[in-house]
């Protein structure tokens, strides 16, 4: 049985970001993606230069009913990331709760993306959509630390302010929540950061248990983009593999991940040469170059049960 994935997202022409990001990978483990591209530009805002088109909720709204009157309209999961438009994101949870009519076993996989590092780089009008409307249908989600306290409104500064903070994540309606990367202090030493993830799981007898992880993963001193969206569809593919064991779908996530992320940096620096900052046009990530380590990762991060 094909598992098919709607994914809304943006669209680069060039480069790797959205749903450029998450198709190849999903489809390289066997998932059909279906993709709406939410943005169509000609690179990532990262370029000195990017030109393109942004999709209304209206025009997102037409895709989608085209879907609908062909009866395509099923799915196993839904994947969504960066919005900065209150009307879109809603649309997309009016989209949710269809498909979720339609097959209630669909798992919704949200990134909610509204900043970063003590900063919202959407407009702040998309945080009570995203704790009203979009947390409540969504079943995975994956915040940084920022974006959970903002979900919260709880600090985290340490390690049980996070495992609050998931626990009221819980409650708002995912069954797995992954915090996926934080200021928290490594006992590795800060040469690495700190992830952090907990999943409900119902056992045959039909009580619930959850299982708690925490990641030390080593820093890489870069800026990538697209990062995240690999990072939530790579999420979406190994829970699907490992439905009831986070650690080992973490350990893969995050593997694949360390394994990009390094093939990039050494390319990048490779053509940059020496002593030179990467462009980043050079830092763009090695996505086809990775097929092999997305299909079968060798582990590089071992996830410790809390």
């Amino acid at each position: 049985m094909d598992c098919r994935v709607l994914s809304i997202q943006s669209h680069v022409v060039r480069g790797y970001v959205g749903n450029k990001s998450a198709t190849f990978p999903l489809q390289v483990l066997g998932f059909e993606v279906d993709s709406i591209n939410s943005v169509q530009f000609s690179n990532h805002t990262g370029y000195e230069h990017w030109k393109g088109q942004v999709l209304t909720a209206d025009e997102l709204h037409v895709l989608y009913e085209g879907i609908r009157l062909n009866k395509l309209n099923h799915y196993d999961y839904m994947l969504t990331g960066y919005t900065r438009d209150v009307s879109f994101l809603e649309m997309v949870v009016d989209i949710v709760e269809e498909l979720k009519g339609t097959n209630p076993s669909l798992v919704y996989v949200c990134d909610p993306v509204m900043g970063d590092n003590g900063a919202m780089y959407v407009p702040e009008a998309l945080l009570p959509v995203y704790k009203e409307k979009v947390v409540p249908v969504a079943d995975i989600i994956t915040p940084n630390q920022f974006e959970a306290e903002l979900l919260t409104g709880r600090k985290i500064s340490t390690e049980k302010d996070a495992v609050e903070a998931m626990d009221l994540l819980h409650e708002m309606g995912p069954d797995t929540v992954v915090i996926t990367s934080s200021d928290l202090l490594s006992s590795l030493g800060d040469q690495y950061l700190v992830a952090l993830g907990s999943q409900i799981t119902v056992k045959a007898d039909g009580t619930k248990e959850k299982q708690r992880i925490r990641m030390d993963i080593p820093r890489v001193d870069a800026v990538f983009v697209g990062t995240g969206d690999l990072f939530a569809a790579m999420l979406l593919a190994w829970t699907h593999h490992h439905p009831n064991n986070l650690k080992a779908a973490c350990e893969k996530t995050v593997s694949v991940m360390q394994h990009v992320i390094k093939r990039t940096i050494t390319y990048a620096k490779e053509v940059a040469g020496p002593d030179r900052r990467p462009s980043p046009a050079q830092l763009e990530l090695r996505m086809v170059q990775s097929k092999g380590d997305i299909e079968d990762p060798a582990i590089t991060v071992e996830a410790v049960l809390l």
